[in-house]
């Protein structure tokens, strides 16, 4: 994920449909429809990535809360 962040570089990763369909809509003067489609394919690609991201994100900061509360749990208690 690091170098795909990192390092950007334009990709043709679409169905054949889709390929044809942009690439006619391309010809005809109509770049929009293919750039909106690029964008929804690359949405769909992080976006698996940032919802793990997220829980990992707020486990950590979790764990680290009880373990916080454990410690001063233990230094009461003493």
């Amino acid at each position: 994920m690091f170098f795909s962040l990192v390092f950007v570089v334009d990709t043709f990763a679409q169905c054949a449909m889709c390929r044809a369909t942009l690439e006619n809509n391309v010809s005809n003067g109509n770049p929009g429809i293919a750039a909106g489609i690029n964008f929804g394919i690359m949405y769909l690609f992080f976006a698996p990535y940032l919802a793990v991201g997220a829980v990992a994100f707020f486990w950590y900061k979790t764990t680290r809360s009880n373990a916080r509360k454990e410690l001063e749990r233990r230094t009461l208690l003493r």
